[in-house]
């Protein structure tokens, strides 16, 4: 099996990328909706995150905003709370290995793949990258966001000219969508090449 790391900072595509490798056949374990689920309604970490951030959590779980604005500004509470989350989350993403044990190729969808050291787990890592422009475009379009709130979300985010760098495979997000699942195709082809040989 290759696992291959999919990251890419807020606004760069990579949701839509990861619906492309599954579009592909390719299992695809998602991050971000493991930690939804985690601090969902009765999700296993309501409790803990409870307890150690008193009013972050309701009858739908986690306030997922009163939390962020608290993250945001500390990066001690942001430690904290990874400290909470990414054991749940690494129990997870085991589960999805195991489960999918017999695949040539599985993608691990993660958000912060470099800043929290995940790229050490993985085969390859592919990075979903935009024009500066294009990103904060798309990311200013969402729902509740400001200029302010992308400007302390990209403090906490590697610089995607650093992420590029460090990459085995890029994928553009500001072309034709046929061009990026093109790029898609052909990382799955050199990728499940490799691991045929």
């Amino acid at each position: 099996m290759i696992v291959l790391g999919l990251t890419g900072s807020i606004g760069m595509g990579k949701s839509t990328v990861a619906r492309m490798f599954a579009d592909e056949g390719v299992p695809v374990f998602d991050a971000d909706k493991a930690v939804r689920r985690l601090q969902g309604p009765e999700g296993a970490l309501v409790t803990a995150i409870e307890a150690a951030f008193p009013g972050s959590t309701g009858p739908d779980g986690v306030k997922r905003d009163v939390l962020a604005e608290r993250v945001l500004t500390d990066r001690s509470i942001l430690k904290q709370l990874e400290a909470i989350v990414h054991p749940a989350v690494g129990e997870a993403r085991q589960a999805f290995l195991a489960e999918h044990a017999n695949a040539l190729l599985v993608v691990l969808d993660v958000p912060l793949l470099f800043e929290t050291g995940g790229d050490a787990h993985v085969d390859k890592v592919a990075v979903v990258s935009a024009d500066a422009d294009v990103q904060r475009i798309r990311t200013l379009a969402r729902p509740d966001m400001t200029p302010e709130k992308f400007a302390r979300i990209l403090i906490h985010q590697m610089p995607d000219a650093e992420k590029r760098k460090r990459a085995d495979f890029v994928i553009p997000t500001d072309v034709d969508i046929e061009e990026t699942r093109e790029a898609v195709r052909r990382i799955i082809a050199c990728l499940r090449t490799d691991g045929d040989s």
